[in-house]
């Protein structure tokens, strides 16, 4: 299970550069957000869901323990937070080409994240 967690992890910041780097590339030509674009960052964010509940198997079932303890918990506490709140919370739902930079960004800055938190992780 925590090679699948590892995999899992590789996966995640590989898929989330890919849509941030397709989603500037969409905002430079002046699209708006679509249901293709929404899909592929609700994919995103089902996987870091099923990474949570890995993690969540892994630490209590296998008695794992990330590297760094609690930060790895706020990494992966934030990263099932952040996207749903920047487009309900902060867009509400806008799909204008303002909210495709917006959504761009913060794709690329999940992809930060799912970084760092390997980095927090590993042991």
């Amino acid at each position: 299970m925590a090679t699948i967690h590892q995999l899992l992890s590789n996966t995640i910041w590989l898929f989330f550069l890919i849509v941030g780097i397709w989603g500037l590339y969409r905002a430079i030509r002046g699209e708006a957000v679509d249901g293709n674009y929404l899909g592929s960052v609700a994919i995103g964010q089902i996987l870091y869901f099923v990474q949570a509940i890995l993690g969540i198997l892994l630490y209590f079932f296998a008695q794992a323990r990330p590297a760094s303890g609690f930060m790895h918990w706020l990494y992966g506490t934030f990263s099932l937070i952040f996207i749903p709140f920047v487009y309900f919370v902060w867009l509400q739902s806008d799909d204008s080409n303002r909210a495709q930079w917006v959504l761009s960004f913060a794709t690329l800055f999940m992809f930060g994240i799912a970084l760092r938190s390997i980095t927090t992780g590993a042991g």
